[in-house]
């Protein structure tokens, strides 16, 4: 397969990917940490009380086991996935769906299942950018081999990788593109106010069971984890940037492993380039080459919007109907493209930067990203339907005060309670 073949066919797959304009969905997946309620130390994957056992616990319900050896490592019914992250944290991935509500009513019904396995367990779910209170050399790694070979891997890269692979709670929003323009446009904007989603939702307070010194954690983390496979993809801002753009990215980097025929393969240094051939590459082993890179904004058969910290209910309600609001509605869309039409990379580099000292006071186009987050806040609302509208109400709360979850955190932890400063962040 020629290098141009190689482009072309991660690029079909990317159109394959197309929708029609009536028929976008939204998609999300929440990453929760499970913690005991009264040392707020995490509850390990194995053992007594365990995050196995919970999930044991639910297949009675009619979920459907996922499992590597004889190790429960996730669950699946109907249209939400259980999955679990190197750490043993909890996401939660629900299929796209048109209507916000059907997300909500998902994710309830989620919690309404898992929270009272873990009140009798004295657990409690909490979503925070970082962990609050263990260290990650105290967190056990997940009995996964794609994390065995990720951790081996992070080793040789940045100084924060380890602390991305077990210490970090993220939100992720999926949309969907018609067509190549459409995906062009979606994608520029995204990476232009990836300073500003990072901010808003800026859920960390605590590193490494210490108060943080800097804004924006989960950003650090990332900034300090992986170059091959983190920040912005090059070319990300360009007028013309499309499939093809997006495929180079992918090929120039190395995956750590693929999955051929359900086996997992070391891949080392060889980059997808190198892997991919036309006699064995399959969709299944190209649909996991995708997953393997984890910038601020990553191109699936959709695009995934990763710069959110891990954010409570309803809040995180807030996040989908904002970026609903924002980017399906095609006047919207447009007032944001001339909006970071000289936006630069390097700008935004450099405003990611100024916001791990200033948060929300960070600058990016000559307004702060508290000021950008308010007026995207009530584009937004002109955006959704009248009954879609109420999901903003958390975020503007915060806003109008200004303050985003870190500061909300960091203002309930002035008596130096820290189980009093999350406890909003948790789901009972």
């Amino acid at each position: 397969m020629t290098y141009n073949e190689k482009i072309n066919m991660i690029e079909n797959y990317i159109r394959s990917g197309e929708k029609k304009r009536e028929n976008f969905r939204v998609g999300v997946e929440m990453e929760h940490f499970v913690i005991w309620e009264d040392s707020l130390k995490t509850v390990s994957y194995y053992g007594e009380n365990g995050v196995e056992e919970i999930l044991k616990e639910l297949l009675p319900n009619g979920w459907k086991g996922t499992y590597e050896g004889d190790h429960l490592l996730g669950l699946r019914k109907d249209d939400i996935a259980i999955t679990l992250e190197p750490g043993s944290q909890l996401e939660v991935s629900i299929d796209s769906a048109r209507d916000i509500r059907d997300l909500e009513r998902g994710y309830l019904a989620f919690l309404a299942e898992v929270i009272p396995l873990l009140e009798k367990r004295n657990q409690v779910l909490v979503t925070l950018g970082y962990h609050p209170v263990t260290r990650i050399e105290e967190i056990k790694l997940l009995p996964k081999k794609r994390y065995d070979l990720m951790f081996t891997h992070f080793k040789t890269k940045g100084s924060h990788a380890h602390n991305m692979m077990k210490g970090t709670g993220a939100f992720q929003v999926a949309i969907d593109y018609c067509d190549e323009e459409d995906y062009s446009k979606k994608f520029r904007v995204l990476n232009a106010l990836a300073p500003v989603f990072y901010g808003i939702f800026e859920n960390a307070l605590f590193f490494e069971g210490e108060p943080c010194k800097t804004h924006n954690l989960r950003a650090y983390v990332w900034m300090n984890c992986d170059n091959d496979r983190a920040g912005i993809v090059e070319g990300a801002l360009g007028d013309k940037f499309g499939y093809r753009d997006y495929a180079r990215y992918v090929l120039e980097r190395p995956p750590i492993f693929t999955v051929r025929n359900g086996e997992i393969i070391a891949t080392g240094e060889n980059r997808v380039k190198d892997i991919l051939d036309p006699g064995t590459t399959g969709m299944d082993e190209l649909d996991h080459l995708m997953t393997m890179f984890f910038p601020d904004v990553r191109t699936k058969k959709y695009l995934e919007i990763r710069m959110m910290d891990s954010i409570p209910y309803p809040l995180n309600f807030s996040a989908v109907a904002l970026i609903k609001g924002l980017f399906y509605d095609q006047a919207n869309l447009d007032k944001l493209v001339d909006f970071v039409g000289h936006i630069s990379i390097d700008k935004v580099e450099n405003t990611k930067m100024e916001m791990l000292e200033k948060g929300m006071e960070a600058m990016l186009n000559g307004k702060t990203l508290l000021q950008i987050g308010s007026w995207l806040l009530e584009l937004s609302r002109e955006g959704l339907a009248l009954e879609e509208r109420p999901y903003l109400k958390p975020l503007e709360d915060l806003l109008m005060q200004g303050k985003n979850p870190y500061i909300h955190t960091r203002d309930r932890f002035k008596n130096g309670d820290r189980k009093f400063a999350i406890e909003w962040a948790m789901h009972r």
